[in-house]
This record gives structure tokens, sequence and C-alpha cells, in this order.
């Protein structure tokens, strides 16, 4: 379709082209031939044979790049490289960490100093170059896109700064060692280098400048990020749909599991080309056993698992909120931390590095490991431990952190998982390039292999099957944790498909399942996700999802959570009530309504077409032209034409006397005849000195009359201000979009979240009587919600028992009085302001 528009087009402009150089010719006095249609189209001889090759390869790249499949291939490939040269520098830095960690072995102060010093370095980098670049680049990058995924445009987010600040500032903060994600950031860079792939490509067709289509670039997008940073296509899908997504749209399924696939593919296949892997295999690949892998018995352990998991999510969110809303309230901390915006973070990984310092506390919680070495060992499929004590085991490798020779499995586990909920809660919080779900991820896999181990130290000849013996697996166990705490904090079932891609093992699908939906269920009761806490701290114009309730939610009308007091416009308003409609409300649309008595509602006006039609009104070019006429009619005064103009009796004919010129016909010929042939007289010549004597005059009083006072030129616009509105050349919407009084709140919120709506007009029998937007529809929902979901208010009762108690409102509350009957009522605003009166 874009190729054959774009031919259309072409030959369009080469017939355009051809007519002007005919007419040129004209006046040049030549007459050249005409051409025909397919002579100006077909260029197959000389120099311009060459052209049409050219032409027709154009066409053919841009209708081939214009392919949603070629862009998806882009997408994913330039994803992949991205993680990986990343995940490369990240290894990099880690193990240049360890290297001087293990060379200063001979004396503790200076691998002390060593250890500390180098993750603050790398994080105060990240933090001052982020802040400096790009500060949209700051946090995990979700919220940010769950909120311009509804619509909202947040400047500076998806350009090619914030990009390179992203990226930079991720590494750094990753390869320090602190308990930070990068899933998260992974879906913002996905989602930029869709942005700029879609910038780069509308160089080849306009259609990449579609603002629908780059919607549905962004949704796949997300999957991308996710699938690349997992090397997890399925539950990326999946992931960004329940993240970013209130109602998906299906047609782009397709399109995020086609570039999530690719993207994770070519991820697997650089690190089989780097040889650090010998095939495409699972990330954090597990060996469990597959003929049993649990047994029933096993079941109500898994689900203590996820019941325990939905309350950790839920304190997980709950603490993250609470520091930062301590930093903000502190005012002296604040404007303290506001001038050292270094500072803090230097702070906070001083303080982790100092804990997790091996030889110090960092033996009692594993200190040395990294995140990734950490999830390998908690996915081990072996026993630490039987009966409680540790030396029955022998560790080997890197499970040797681990192991202490002054306790057992257990204190260091739950040292480990303690530690680490905090430290993760207040690492999120610095203003780093960051994300949660890693750390969390971790902190659920030491919990699950918290009872994994207590299961095997229970039952320490395992289940008994058909006279088999099964020892208990605690690998599994971590695997349930991991998918039950990771799916409680972002409120996700997906996750669950993440934790089968990641271990390459599908055996635990029952007990995972299981425990990710009751930790579901207990955080989604108590707390909001992560993102939409970050959501709620960051004031982002996005609305909140209903809590758990059942019919109470149902009770709850527009008519009680609506703005009746609304600035509204009416067809038979004045310029100057458009002036104080846009001095009194800051809506960025107005309803337009057929006049103040009946309030039938006709549509909307955005607020920059009325102040386009008020500064058309006192524009200065309509000022000159007014002076114009002024001037005209002067002229016209001082040289009167009536005489010249009389009409001469068709039935005679007067002979002028001697010594007289007849003007009349003169005067007609040059007003109506300007093309006549008649030859030149005296008279012609006469008239024609008198008409540029004229037009020098009006030129004259022009230049003097521009040069108007103040004074005249508010006298002017008062006059301008007093006339009825032409709204000929306004651009209307004639069908906004309304609600019934009694809409119940949930299928308000069902509207506005399918649609994407910002506001919705109320309506009663076409007659406007409020208005819900965002901001109501979010304080209804945030003031009401409990933690059993929406409190029950008595339906309608505010407004009316007003409107029983008082029961000559109408009108008069509106401001409308049949002596005054205007475009802009006296609607009473929030605010105190006067209600608008006739001049």
């Amino acid at each position: 379709m874009y190729g054959r528009y774009t031919q259309d087009l072409g030959t369009f402009a080469k017939d355009e082209a051809a007519r002007l150089r005919l007419q040129q010719g004209h006046r040049e006095g030549g007459f050249p031939r005409l051409r025909r249609p397919s002579e100006l189209l077909e260029y197959t001889q000389g120099r311009c044979a060459p052209c049409l090759c050219t032409l027709q390869c154009q066409r053919f790249l841009i209708s081939k790049v214009g392919e949603d499949w070629v862009f998806l291939i882009l997408l994913g490939l330039v994803m992949a490289l991205v993680s990986w040269a990343m995940d490369f520098a990240i290894a990099t830095c880690l193990q240049a960490q360890k290297w001087m960690y293990g060379g200063l072995d001979t004396n503790v102060l200076l691998q002390y100093l060593a250890w500390v010093t180098y993750p603050t370095v790398l994080i105060t980098f990240s933090a001052g170059f982020t802040q400096i670049l790009a500060p949209q680049a700051v946090g995990s990058g979700i919220p940010e896109m769950k909120t311009i995924l509804r619509g909202v445009v947040l400047k500076e987010y998806l350009t090619f700064k914030t990009f390179v600040a992203k990226v930079i500032g991720l590494t750094c903060a990753l390869g320090s060692g602190m308990p930070l994600g990068k899933e998260g950031p992974f879906v913002h860079i996905a989602s930029m280098c869709a942005a700029l792939l879609s910038r780069f490509l509308s160089l080849f067709g306009g259609f990449y400048e579609n603002e629908a289509r780059n919607i549905e670039m962004l949704a796949a997008a997300c999957a991308v990020g996710v699938g690349c940073c997992f090397a997890a296509p399925i539950g990326g899908v999946l992931f960004s749909i329940e993240v970013t997504s209130t109602f998906f749209a299906v047609r782009n399924y397709w399109r995020g599991f086609f570039a999530a696939t690719f993207s994770a593919f070519i991820f697997r296949v650089l690190a089989v080309w780097n040889k650090d892997e010998e095939t495409i295999t699972a990330l954090f690949k597990t060996r469990f056993r597959l003929d049993f892998p649990f047994d029933l018995q096993e079941l109500p352990a898994f689900a203590v698992i996820g019941i325990a998991s939905g309350f950790g999510g839920a304190l997980f969110v709950y603490l993250n909120r609470k520091i930062v809303q301590f930093m903000r309230r502190q005012k002296t901390i604040n404007r303290f931390l506001m001038k050292k915006r270094l500072l803090f973070p230097a702070l906070v990984t001083l303080l982790i590095s100092t804990l997790t310092f091996p030889p110090g506390f960092g033996q009692f919680m594993a200190g040395r490991l990294t995140q990734k070495d950490t999830l390998v060992t908690l996915f081990d499929n072996q026993t630490w431990a039987k009966q409680g004590i540790s030396d029955e085991f022998e560790y080997l490798g890197i499970l040797e952190a681990w192991r202490h020779p002054r306790s057992n499995v257990f204190v260091t586990l739950v040292v480990f998982i303690l530690m680490k909920f905090w430290m993760s809660a207040l690492a999120t919080t610095i203003p780093v390039p960051c994300g949660a779900f890693m750390p969390v991820f971790v902190i659920g896999a030491a919990f699950g292999r918290l009872v994994g181990e207590s299961m095997a130290a229970w039952f320490p000849d395992g289940i008994h099957a058909d006279s088999n013996i099964y020892r208990i697996v605690p690998g599994g166990y971590a695997v349930v944790g991991a998918a039950a705490l990771s799916g409680a904090v972002t409120h996700t079932v997906s996750t669950a498909v993440i934790v089968f891609e990641l271990t390459g093992q599908i055996s635990h699908i029952l007990p995972v399942m299981i425990a990710v939906i009751l930790a579901n269920a207990v955080a989604q009761s108590l707390q909001p996700s992560l993102y939409d806490s970050i959501i709620r701290i960051k004031k982002l114009p996005y609305l909140p999802e209903l809590g758990w309730g059942h019919h109470e939610k149902y009770n709850v009308r527009v008519e009680d959570i609506m703005v009746r007091d609304i600035r509204y416009v009416t067809l038979n308003c004045k310029y100057r009530d458009l002036q104080h409609i846009l001095h009194s409300t800051k809506m960025k649309s107005l309803p337009l309504v057929e006049s103040a008595e009946s309030m039938i509602l006709l549509g909307s006006i955005e607020r920059a077409q009325v102040g386009a039609l008020l500064s058309h009104q006192l524009s200065p070019q309509r000022r000159l032209q007014a002076l114009r006429q002024k001037a005209l009619s002067r002229a016209a005064s001082r040289k009167p034409l009536k005489p010249a103009l009389k009409r001469v009796p068709s039935g005679t004919v007067e002979t002028p006397p001697a010594g007289t010129t007849d003007h009349s016909g003169i005067a007609l010929k040059s007003l109506f005849c300007a093309n006549t042939a008649a030859e030149p007289t005296e008279a012609q010549g006469t008239a024609y000195r008198k008409a540029k004597h004229v037009r020098i005059s009006i030129t004259e009083e022009m230049d003097l009359g521009d040069r108007m006072t103040p004074a005249e030129i508010l006298d002017w616009e008062e006059q301008q201000l007093d006339q009825l509105v032409d709204f000929s050349s306004a651009k209307i919407d004639p069908a906004p979009f309304q609600l019934v009084e009694h809409t119940s709140l949930h299928k308000t919120h069902t509207i506005f979240s399918l649609l994407g709506l910002d506001h919705a007009y109320v309506t009663s029998i076409g007659r406007l009587v409020g208005m819900v937007s965002l901001k109501e529809l979010r304080k209804a929902i945030e003031g009401s919600l409990t933690g059993k979901g929406v409190k029950v208010r008595p339906p309608l009762a505010s407004f009316r028992d007003s409107q029983v108690s008082t029961p000559s409102l109408g009108a008069s509350h509106l401001g409308i009085s049949a002596s005054h009957p205007q475009c802009l009522p006296a609607l009473l605003p929030p605010s105190p302001i006067p209600p608008l009166q006739a001049p």
C-alpha cells in the first residue's frame, strides 16, 4: 500500500513539474511540444537510465523495510548485541573486583579498602554520569513505560541521550556487585531502541511516524527487553504484558514472540561464539530428577512458601516505599542530599560493601558470591545438611562460601535472607539505573532453599513411596521460592514461566504454579506492585488498579466522584468569555454546549483551539485590516466617484459639451473592464494619474494609522472582545466520550483503562452535568481502597443529600440566570473564582 501511494505521488509531482515548465515556456514566447504522460514517466535513454534503476530499488527497499518483521529483526539483533556486550562488561568488572580482593590476601585492611572502594567508585560514577547526561535514566523504567503505553507523553524518556546514560550507568551499577537487577532497565532500553529505530527508519517512509504503530512496537520492545535479559522469550512476552499493559491487543502477540525469540537466540549464540557455553542451554541449568521430582506430601510445604512469599513481597514493597518517603519528608536530610547528590549513593554503597566484606560479617551470608554464583549454588540439587549438621556435606568450589565452621547452613541462610532483604530495598532507592527483580529473585531462592533444607533435615531418609526412597531436593524448593517471591513483588504469574526457561526444566510446574498463585493472592490484597508503588511515589499520570473487593466497588457511581463545577463554552459566547475561561481554568479540553439554559453537549474544543481563536481575533493582521478599511473609507469620502459612475440612459446618447471630457465610460472600464483593448486616450491618462494619487494618499494614511497609541489599541481590542465567537475555523470534536450518572466505578475504571481516556463528560439526557478525569478517578480509588477493597459509601450520599436539602439548586448553583444568558455561567470552581458576568 505504501509503495503504491508513493508511486502515485511521484507521478503527480512529475506531471505538475511538466505543467509548470510549459507555462514558463509560454511566458518566454516559446511553444514547447507537449509530452505524453508516458514520456514524462519513462526515462529509458541517456543519462536517466540509471535513475530508473535507483528509483525502483528505492521503492523496493521502502516496501520491504516498511514490513514489521524487518523492524522486529533489527530490534532483536540490536538488543541481543547490547545485552551481550553489557553482560561481558559487567562480568569483567566483577572479575576485576575478585582479582583485587584476591591479590591483597596478605593484608586484610588493604582487602577491605579494595572491596569497599571499588563499588563505591562505580556507583558514584554511575549516579553522576546519569544525573549529568539524562536524569530520566534513573531507576527501573517499567513504571515510565507503563505510563507511556497508556498514551501519556513523557519527554526525554525515549531519546538517544537517555539510552546512552541508561546503558553506561546500568553497566557500572551492576559491575559494582550491589544487590541490583537489570530486568526492568532492559525493558526501558529495548523501548528506547525501538523508538530510535523508528526515527531512523522514518527516513525511508513516513509510516514509521504513526503514533499507533509506535505504540505497538513499544509493546513488542518490552517483551524483547525481558527475553534477551534472561534468554526467556515466552516468559518475557507474558511478563511484559502483565507489568506494562492493563489491556493487551492480541494482534501484537506475534510481534512480541517473534522479536523476543530472535533476540534470545542471538544472545545465546553470542555466548557460544565467545566460548562461554558449549551449546545453547539455559542460563541456570538444573539437573533435578525427572522420574519422581516431588511427592504429594511436599505440596503443603510449597504452599507455605507461596503464602510466606506473599507476605514477604508486600513487606518489600512497603519497606521500599517507606525509605523513599522518609528521605523526602525529612526536609533537613532532603535539602542536604539535594546539594550533595552523590553522597547518598556513596554512603549506601559503603554500608552494604562493609557488611558483605567476606572476612567480616560477609562470612555469615556468602558475601563473596555474585548474584549469578549465588543462584547457581541455591539451585544445586544436592542436600547441604542433614539434621542441621553442616560438616556432613563436602562443600566444593563456590559452595564453600556457604560453609562456616562455627555455624550451620540454616544460620547462614537466615542471615543471608534478612540482610539481603533490607539491603536490596535500600539499594534500589539509589539514583542509578537499576531494577529490583533479580535481588528479589535471589532472596526468594534463598528462602525456598531454607525450607528445602529444613524438609531434608526433618525427613533425612526422604519420602517413602512404593518401598522406594526418594530424598528431598532442596534445589526444587529454591526454584519455587524464587518464582513466588518475585511474582509477589511484581504481581505477576509469568515468573513461573521465566523460572522454567531459566532452569531448563519443567518438572516442578505444579508446585511453582501453586506457590506463585498463593503469593499473588496474598500480596495483591496487602500492597500494590512495586511498579505501581513507584508510579505513586513519582506521581506519574497513571490509573491505579482496583483493589480486592466484591460488590462494594459496584455501588460507587460516577455522580459520586464527578466534578460538577466545570467551565464550558457555548455557541453564542463572546471572545471576552473565552479570555475569562483561559484565565480561570487549566483544562486541556473544554465542553461545547448549545446554550447556558439547555446545556446540551455538542462537542469539545481543545484549549489550544480556544487560544488560537482569541489570538486571531486580536491579531495585528486584523488590526491592520481594520485600518485599511478605515483609510479606504476616508479616501472615498475625499474623492467621490459618484458623478463618474452616473449611468447613461440606454435610449439616448448625450454628447458632452465642448471642452469637457466624458469620464463615465473610463471609470466603468477601469472598474469592471480591466483587460479592455481600447486605445489609450488623454482622458484615460488623466484618470490613471488621479487613481495613482489616491493610492499614494491611502498608503500614507495606512503608514500613519499603523502607529496607534496603546490606548487606541486597547480600545480596539475591547471592541473585538465584545463580538460573538466565530467557530467556523475551529477544530471541534463532535463526539467526545460521555458517561451517564449511574455508571459504576468499576465500569468507569474499565473504560478508562481500555480506551486510554484522560477525561469523560457526564451527561443526563444529553445535558452536561459534570466531568470525570484521571485525577478524580484516581482519588476515588486510592481514597476508598482498604485491605479488603473499596469501602462501601452510601450511593450518591454527598450530592444527593445536598440536592434534597437545597431543591433550588439547578441554574442558580451553576451561575445561570435568566437575565444573563451567556456562554460562561458562574460555575463555582474549587478555587474562589468569581462568577463570570456579562459585560
